[in-house]
């Protein structure tokens, strides 16, 4: 028995060994290899850099940003803006900012009021970049001579306040690359003044419908227009939940009701940090499995098709957090309702918390939902209540309550509980202080966490 002990312990300090060597051998291989990795990103953005340095950059040809250029203008101030593409930026800074994941904002402000103003930058992008940081981006790729020369250039183009009474001033200035589209709230302090102006540009650069393709796609001409009660009637008859594409079996629970056109929707999501999902096709799977593999951002990734009214949505929208696993994804539908000339909407929302493994998807793999769906709900509306663009807010019954004990199920098995409100969100393209923002007179409470405080007080 003595030595039957010493042989096992012997044995365990072995296997203990083995494992701890096994252990630190893998550890070291995966560093290796992550280096590796790292160097031949390193090397490739090096090669492809390298052809970028500013040799001859030429102003004069990259004036067509002015052709798309929007101008606002009040009483004292007229300013205008443009975001440059890919080939306009090569030819004004003589390099590329799109490997840096850069843009570059056109501004002009001409000031007719007897007081100097100052473009507050934070308001475009609370991240923006100063010149001398785009520089030194490259200044692995491009000799120290080369890159001094490229930070005197950007320094030159660069946006410069103050603006002085009856001057105009004009400049770039560096933000956050966006691909799908940009909302800006530029922001001028002037003498016991602030002047508030919003932008919305779209681009191209992406595989994905938008507000104005689906409103464009639907006739416009068969929508009902309603009053206040008859909304709510219509809001609360709507499905309850999304389906799958036979629409033999439920989903998601429908949770929202947008009221708004393409110009009032638009803005207020780009402002909270919004963006549209790619259609799924061969490039939106390749960077949905970059970003899964090396936790980067990918702030359009595309999302699983969902169906109500007869169709898959119409238009997916998702906030990145962090990496691909953590984000929060909403779909939405067109409805044949008009209110007060605005389009209405239905449709999910809800936080995914992790990945995971299932036998539902053609994929094996499927993202895990927060199963406090009505969190969702409840932080999405106080996003738009921050993003200035809500002007009127309500709830209506139409979802299956459901609770931790007796939670529904989505379609790929996920369990979730919630009051069964959905929220109603009026919004508009004038900005709103969320002090003035009304209320839909429809006998609801708002929605209270009293199906999880019930489970909890009753264990």
């Amino acid at each position: 028995m003595y030595f039957k002990t010493i042989y096992l312990k012997t044995m365990y300090l072995k296997n203990h060994v083995f494992k701890k060597k096994q252990s630190i051998k893998n550890n070291t291989i995966k560093i290796l290899f992550q280096w590796l990795v790292l160097i031949a990103i390193l090397s490739i953005q090096a090669c492809t850099s390298s052809s970028y340095k500013v040799i001859k950059p030429n102003p004069d040809s990259g004036n067509s940003f002015l052709q798309h250029a929007q101008s606002k203008q009040n009483q004292h101030l007229k300013i205008s803006a443009s975001i440059l593409t890919e080939k306009e930026s090569y030819a004004i800074f003589g390099l590329s900012l799109k490997l840096i994941g850069v843009q570059a904002i056109w501004v002009s402000v001409e000031n007719r009021d007897r007081f100097p103003y100052w473009l507050l930058y934070p308001s475009i992008d609370p991240d923006y970049y100063a010149p001398d940081e785009v520089a030194y981006a490259y200044s692995s790729t491009m000799s120290e001579d080369e890159n001094y020369k490229l930070m005197q250039h950007l320094r030159q183009q660069n946006f410069k306040n103050p603006i002085h009474a009856n001057e105009t001033k004009s400049g770039f200035i560096f933000v956050n690359r966006d691909e799908d589209y940009k909302a800006m709230s530029m922001e001028l302090l002037g003498n016991k003044k602030l002047t508030i102006v919003d932008f919305l540009f779209t681009m191209s650069g992406l595989n994905y419908e938008n507000f104005y393709d689906i409103i464009g796609i639907h006739n416009t001409d068969q929508l009902v227009e309603v009053d206040e009660a008859a909304l709510k009637l219509a809001l609360e008859q709507l499905p309850c939940c999304t389906t799958n594409q036979e629409g033999d079996q439920k989903g998601d629970p429908l949770n929202l009701i947008f009221i708004g056109n393409a110009e009032d929707l638009f803005p207020a999501f780009a402002h909270r940090g919004w963006h549209p999902a790619e259609k799924n096709y061969w490039d939106s799977s390749v960077k949905t499995v970059k970003s899964f593999l090396f936790g980067h951002h990918y702030h359009y990734s595309p999302v699983s098709p969902l169906y109500a009214l007869g169709r898959k949505q119409d238009i997916a929208l998702q906030k990145a957090r962090g990496t691909i696993h953590k984000r929060q994804h909403l779909r939405l539908w067109l409805t044949s309702l008009s209110f007060q000339g605005k389009s209405v909407w239905v449709g999910q929302v809800s936080r995914d918390i992790g990945v995971r493994f299932t036998n539902k998807t053609p994929i094996l793999m499927t993202h895990k939902i927060d199963p406090d769906i009505d969190e969702a709900r409840n932080e999405l509306t106080q996003e738009m209540l921050f993003s200035r663009g809500l002007s009127k807010i309500g709830y209506v019954s139409g979802v299956p309550i459901s609770t931790i004990e007796n939670p529904a199920y989505n379609l790929t098995g996920d369990p979730y509980f919630n009051d069964g409100l959905r929220v109603v969100l009026m919004m508009n393209k004038q900005p709103m202080p969320i002090e003035n923002i009304e209320y839909f007179d429809w006998q609801y409470s708002l929605p209270t966490s009293r199906h999880i405080n019930n489970s909890y007080e009753s264990k």
